[in-house]
């Protein structure tokens, strides 16, 4: 096969034309997707306003040509931003981040062990000091007797909810303390 004097002297330009394409169209889903968040979840997306108000454009207007149009804007504005934290952010939303499931798994594991052992109070007391103790022993209470008459968990789920509620706080910095003897998870 001959050599062509053209092609020996070009130098690598950069990416191709459907490497751009591929990233451009990325950086349009990912708008996509914030498109399609409630207005709390947006105003917890670390984004420039720009970018903000043309997502709530977005989600104002109802005519399919006038969406796509701005859809392309604001793949045309996430150029100029890092993708990172805006899907990182997306992904604590969906629950897939490593941190989220990991959160999940230790707030399961101090569920059971409350139903357990009512002792796990006083940790969750010293971990917690904002905690609301009185209800939680009635969730706890109430978790118990459903789970022995067979009855839809609901105080089972509010009780999640609570320590959930508690670990966002952000009330206690050693919420590792109750990793050491994990329970049965459901």
């Amino acid at each position: 096969m001959a050599k062509h004097k053209y092609y020996e002297d070009e130098e690598d330009t950069g990416p191709s034309k459907s490497a751009l394409k591929r990233e451009s169209t990325a950086l349009q889903d990912l708008g996509r997707e914030l498109a399609e968040l409630g207005k709390e979840r947006l105003a917890r997306v670390p984004i420039d306003e720009d970018l903000r108000d043309a997502v709530k454009d977005y989600q104002r207007f109802t005519s399919h040509e006038a969406r796509r149009r701005q859809l392309q804007f604001i793949g045309k504005l996430m150029r100029n931003v890092d993708p990172e934290p805006i899907r990182a952010a997306l992904d604590a939303f969906k629950g897939v981040s490593a941190t989220e499931t990991a959160k999940m798994h230790r707030l399961e594991n101090l569920r059971t062990a409350l139903l357990e052992d009512e002792k796990t109070l006083h940790g969750i007391a010293e971990t917690y000091p904002g905690a609301d103790l009185q209800h939680l022993r009635v969730l706890r209470r109430n978790a118990i007797k459903e789970k022995e008459q067979n009855r839809p968990p609901r105080a089972f789920r509010e009780l999640f909810r609570v320590l959930r509620e508690l670990e966002e706080g952000g009330a206690g910095a050693d919420a590792d303390a109750f990793d050491e003897e994990p329970g049965e998870q459901e």
